[in-house]
């Protein structure tokens, strides 16, 4: 499992070590751990010239007192400076670079501009995480004198960006890899602002964050193993959960197809379909595993391809039947077209699983003050709007996108998903989630841990269906079984 915390914890973690703090170690640990990934970069591409960007604070110390290293290997080195004279540190930084032959120049004058400009690295400590949402006015013209193929090294967060995570600022870094120490943050793991941060580097410094809370989440397939229900024996189909499945309809039978098949290869101990004619017969031809009409189930899973205002032949009663599940105290997810029935909180565990279209027309309907959200919105500032939809229905939200986001209502950690591949935008996938994360359910996972674990599983699956290639969902689906068995047997494989 990744964790990342906020800066408060981080910074907390970093007082609880007042003598490796004031005596300037933990800052030589950083600087020694960054200069040693930039020197490995740099001759991994052939590169001699790197210049390093020097704020104010602590974090432009760490990437001078790295480029003083950098520069005692051998490396043509350069510093541009806000003001190296602003802390003691900086001072002694700017000492040792000179001494080794770095050279470091101050302001944005023509020089400064020019080293930056001719640099193959940059190493970029304009701001570290006590930094602000966008540059600093001086930093204006350092990052726009880089040139376009020089290769960006942040050290600790890409200056400007949001530390918390969230809306990417257009006018700051965007690095092609970061370092950051002892944990990562929030800007490293949630987009849109990951897509910043390039490859991320953790460097353990020695803090301790073994009790604190993370700010941020992300499962790994080493989890699973721990997580995935996995039967005992005297288990029966009923004791490993079943699932109740609300799918499809007569202009979406393959909905209920989708769901039902991942629900049943996920391995639920059995799955009750209810639907209208056409994908009742679907279902009946296709997974003869699965049970027809309702009866005793653990949880429901609601929604995909279904049309709550369809008059077709048992399209009403499958509604009056979605309904009476959300009335139910069974844990239900909801998903799709079953999100028209979400008209505030539940008091029982729920989970919404829209993609960032149906996050936008919900919280339109939700707000009740006829502003319109957008799709584009949404994906501006994804967790934002996600865990507003959260606060609004009291129900745990599942975000669906490239990076899936699960939040709970109120303030807690947010767990981040990143495991599908990019073939995996196409019709039907997330019918397939519904499903993993509706048997997940059914076999008693909460409900958090449920939606990060079938995300995770999901985009697994997504890649063995066809390795490196197209699939379609149905290839997922049955991929689920062979996926969990080869996570459990061997994460790494």
């Amino acid at each position: 499992m990744i964790t990342g915390y906020s800066v408060e914890t981080i910074r907390a973690a970093e007082e609880a070590l007042p003598e490796l703090l004031e005596s300037g170690e933990l800052m030589s640990r950083a600087a020694r751990g960054v200069a040693r990934l930039t020197a490995g970069r740099m001759r991994e591409r052939g590169q001699r010239r790197v210049t390093a960007l020097i704020g104010p604070g602590n974090n432009g110390a760490d990437a001078l007192f790295a480029l003083a290293r950098l520069a005692r290997r051998g490396f043509t080195t350069t510093a541009v400076c806000v003001d190296p004279t602003r802390s003691p540190a900086q001072v002694e930084a700017a000492e040792q670079a000179r001494g080794h032959g770095a050279t470091v120049l101050t302001g944005d004058g023509p020089q400064s501009l020019t080293a930056i400009s001719r640099a193959e690295v940059v190493l970029d400590g304009i701001t570290g995480i006590g930094g602000r949402p966008g540059l600093p006015p001086f930093a204006h013209a350092w990052v726009e004198a880089i040139r376009d193929n020089a290769w960006i090294i942040s050290v600790d967060t890409p200056s400007g960006q949001p530390v918390t995570g969230g809306r990417v600022v257009a006018d700051a870094v965007f690095a092609d890899e970061t370092v950051t120490f002892g944990a990562p943050k929030p800007v490293h793991l949630l987009p849109p602002s990951e897509a910043a941060c390039g490859l991320l580097t953790v460097l353990d410094i020695g803090l301790d964050l073994s009790d604190a809370e993370p700010a941020v989440v992300r499962m790994t397939a080493d989890d699973v193993a721990d997580l995935w229900p996995v039967p005992r024996a005297g288990d029966d189909k009923y004791r490993r959960g079943v699932l109740g499945v609300i799918a499809g309809g007569e202009s979406f039978t393959g909905a209920a197809l989708l769901t039902v098949t991942a629900a049943v290869t996920a391995g639920t101990g059995m799955v009750r379909y209810v639907g209208s004619e056409a994908p009742t017969g679907l279902v009946r031809a296709q997974v003869p595993e699965a049970v027809i009409g309702e009866g005793r189930v653990q949880a429901w899973a609601i929604g995909p391809g279904l049309d709550t205002t369809a008059e077709a032949k048992g399209g009403a009663d499958q509604t009056a039947t979605a309904r009476r599940a959300l009335d139910s105290e069974l844990p239900v997810l909801i998903d799709a077209g079953g999100l028209d029935l979400v008209t505030g909180p539940r008091a029982a565990p729920t989970l919404l699983t829209p993609h960032a279209g149906e996050c936008a027309r919900l919280l339109t309907r939700l707000r009740g003050d006829g502003t319109e959200v957008t799709r584009e919105e949404v994906e501006e500032a994804p967790l934002e709007h996600a865990r507003e939809v959260a606060d609004l229905t009291g129900a745990t939200v599942l975000l669906k996108g490239a990076t899936t986001l699960v939040v709970e209502p109120g303030r807690g950690p947010v767990h981040v998903q990143q495991d599908a591949p990019t073939w995996l935008a196409t019709a039907g996938t997330g019918d397939v989630l519904a499903g993993v994360v509706g048997a997940l359910l059914a076999g008693g996972l909460p409900v958090a841990t449920a939606g990060a674990l079938g995300a995770l599983v999901h985009g697994r699956a997504g890649t063995e269906a066809n390795p490196g290639g197209p699939v379609r969902a149905l290839d997922v689906a049955r991929a689920l079984g062979p996926t969990v068995a080869a996570l459990l047997r061997d994460p790494g494989a």
